[in-house]
């Protein structure tokens, strides 16, 4: 493959080759037509491949040609806790890029959700990094295997959206070796990704994309990397530092692509003897190389497809083990479906359409099943489901032509706002507005007619958001009041949170006997989550990250910083999420690896084989219901300076009633100095 390459870099020009390193449209770079070399197609796609945009502005073309499969968030696909459904939601990615005739796809996003303020966490998997990289690397294996390269990204410890382009990160280098790189080592080193993404961010003096102790000691002289480092859109500033640099690739949000870094003002360095050419052929034959791998130059390129009943079951599957029954201490679920007559749904996301936002995660999705319609659609005509808002969000007016794309390179390329305009002076109009619908929806659910009333409520993409982090947790639009108010007319309310990120709950979590979470869980998230709530499966979700009582029990607020100002010191070190709540006893609202089930598992005669690296135990069904349970294994440190516990594996294994299975959990390598011990969450240890 490197003759070939060569042999091709040998017949091109220096313009030629300019050409290929640089955007040439937005999401592709200039090809090669006299010597049989096409561009280079990427695209958005962490919930699916993007629609398709004008080639030189961010106008939609509006065709109809761009529907695609809505898969569920990272976030939710981390709440499966399965492999297997990260390589079936990886190769749905794919196809469907392939069937769209892209060759890069813009994903995963495995960045280590260091605060839950941080806008764009719903795109990443987890805060642990054992987690992310067990999800990720099967996930690449099912892109990868369509002959479409997946771009891993962002490399690295781009954590926040605030000042994303310029803040410089301050972190210990044992800190960042352990906690933030491990998800790409594996990604990029185990999972072969094709293409890796550079972040905005600076670490250590250096723009990532123009780092030299990222790309060229740790990713090529480390790792031995040898695929294409593709920058974030509009993070290269320097021609001369990205040319010298391990970037292949830089990409931007502008139109004028000449003008990019390394595009004309590079063609005019070399030609003025300031920078080496063969800076320039090094990154050309990287590229051909990944050219070669995809079968773009031979003609044996495997062929795709989008927007299949296949895909679309895929994504169900997917929605269905990433929901999360947090508290059912009363058994008020599953629902039972006789002598239901009458459901009141409360609340915005009982009827919110979440697929086309979020900023680049934004998808143009065949269709979008809401929970109102998952529910009213499994119940049929024999149970009425009603609904009503009971709250509103702020009207946003667009002060700007601009597509926001266009904009997210101004003022530092992020902010943090506050979680409501109210509280920034929305008005009293606004303020009014909400009593009304709120007294309307407490009056309805005070309707003893009703045999459920559920409450609906979370996040959307105006606070899930590129480019903007939370101020807090705190849940927009006065959704605590009227949580407190339903509770005041219904004891038995049943809530359902929907968001990318944890929210403060704390007002109201004691009154709530029945709690249900989810993450934004793609097309058909409507209806797995009707079927969960009526028992046609049977929950397995487990948090993927801590939910904190609120945003200060979170080491990068307590001992760190968020999200700083021209930087921002990571001061927390190793103990990132549950790793500081257990070292220092903070006690969360919900655990790491929490969730519930219908049914009752119990565990007996765990052991430890130093030479398979593998903890084993039996898993037995005690209840009267078929589910899945993940068993977490974690190592228990006896070392004044380490974590009190962290995660080294886990599987996922389903039991039919009163079955018991052997169950075996590789841990990379058994370590001195710690106790093993499995359970089914971080707190639940069931065997030492």
């Amino acid at each position: 493959m490197k003759n070939a390459a060569k042999e091709i870099l040998d017949k091109l020009t220096l313009e030629e080759k300019i050409g290929m390193i640089h955007g040439a449209e937005l999401f592709r770079t200039a090809g090669v037509k006299r010597l049989g070399i096409p561009p280079l197609v990427m695209s958005d796609g962490p919930m699916g491949v993007r629609n398709e945009f004008e080639p030189d502005n961010w106008k939609a073309l509006g065709h109809t040609d761009d529907y695609v499969t809505y898969l569920p968030c990272n976030s939710a696909l981390a709440a499966t806790w399965n492999r297997k459904l990260a390589y079936d939601t990886g190769s749905v990615l794919g196809e469907e890029a392939r069937g769209r005739g892209k060759d890069v796809i813009l994903a995963p996003g495995i960045n280590i959700k260091r605060s839950p303020l941080c806008g764009r966490n719903f795109e990443y998997f987890s805060e642990d990094p054992t987690l992310t990289k067990e999800l990720a690397v099967p996930y690449i294996q099912g892109v990868q295997q369509w002959d479409v390269a997946a771009c891993v990204k962002h490399f690295a410890v781009n954590n926040q959206e605030t000042e994303r382009l310029w803040v410089e990160v301050e972190i210990d280098e044992e800190a960042l070796r352990e906690i933030y790189l491990p998800a790409f080592y594996d990604a990029l080193v185990k999972a072969g990704s094709y293409t890796v993404m550079g972040a905005y961010n600076l670490l250590y003096g250096e723009h990532c994309c123009e780092s030299d102790f990222l790309l060229r000691k740790i990713l090529r002289e480390e790792w031995q990397y040898d695929g294409v480092v593709i920058s974030d859109w509009g993070a290269v500033h320097d021609t001369e530092k990205a040319a010298n640099s391990q970037l292949d690739i830089e990409m931007s949000v502008t139109y004028d692509f000449n003008n990019y870094c390394m595009a004309e003002p590079l063609r005019k360095k070399i030609e003025a003897g300031e920078i080496d050419e063969e800076k320039v052929d090094e990154k050309v034959l990287r590229i051909l190389r990944l050219m070669m791998r995809l079968h773009m130059l031979d003609g044996k390129r495997k062929g795709g497809a989008y927007n299949t009943p296949e895909h679309r079951e895929k994504a169900l599957n997917v929605a269905r083990e990433s929901v999360v029954l947090l508290k059912n201490e009363k058994q008020m679920l599953p629902l039972k479906r006789e002598g239901l007559k009458k459901i009141l749904l409360v609340g915005e996301n009982a009827d919110c359409i979440h697929s086309n936002g979020g900023g680049s995660a934004e998808i143009k999705a065949l269709y979008e099943i809401s929970p109102f319609m998952g529910l009213k659609t499994a119940l049929g005509g024999n149970v009425t489901v009603d609904y009503v808002p009971g709250y509103c969000r702020e009207e946003k007016t667009e002060d700007s032509d601009k597509n926001w794309q266009e904009r997210s390179l101004e003022n530092g390329g992020g902010s943090m706002e506050a979680a409501d305009s109210l509280v920034e002076g929305a008005g009293q109009a606004l303020e009014e507005k909400r009593k009304i619908l709120r007294e309307q929806a407490v009056k309805q659910a005070s309707d003893k007619s009703y045999d459920k009333v559920i409450f609906i409520g979370g996040l959307n993409h105006d606070h899930d958001l590129e480019g903007n982090d939370r101020k807090d947790m705190s849940l927009p639009y006065e959704q605590d009041k009227i949580i407190l108010d339903l509770f005041s007319a219904r004891e038995d309310l049943i809530v359902v949170m929907i968001a990318g990120s944890p929210v403060d709950m704390t007002a109201w979590a004691d009154m709530a006997h029945t709690l249900v979470w989810s993450y934004y869980a793609g097309m058909e998230g409507g209806r797995a989550l009707a079927e969960v709530l009526l028992g046609d499966v049977n929950p397995s979700g487990k948090l993927p990250e801590t939910f904190y009582k609120n945003h200060r029990d979170c080491s990068a607020h307590v001992l760190g910083e968020f999200p700083g100002g021209k930087k921002v010191a990571y001061r927390e070190g190793r103990y990132v999420g549950y790793r500081y709540n257990e070292k220092f006893h903070v006690e969360p609202l919900f655990p790491f690896g929490y969730g519930l089930s219908y049914t009752e598992f119990s565990y007996r005669n765990l052991s430890v084989d130093d030479k398979e690296c593998a903890v084993s135990c039996y898993v037995k069904n005690t209840g009267d219901v078929a589910g899945s349970e993940t068993v977490e294994v974690y190592g228990l440190s006896h070392k004044d300076d380490m974590p009190v516990k962290e995660l080294k594996g886990f599987e996922k294994v389903f039991l039919m009633p009163g079955e018991e299975k052997y169950v075996k959990v590789h841990v990379g390598h058994v370590e001195e100095g710690y106790t093993y011990v499995a359970g089914s969450s971080l707190y639940d240890i069931r065997l030492k």
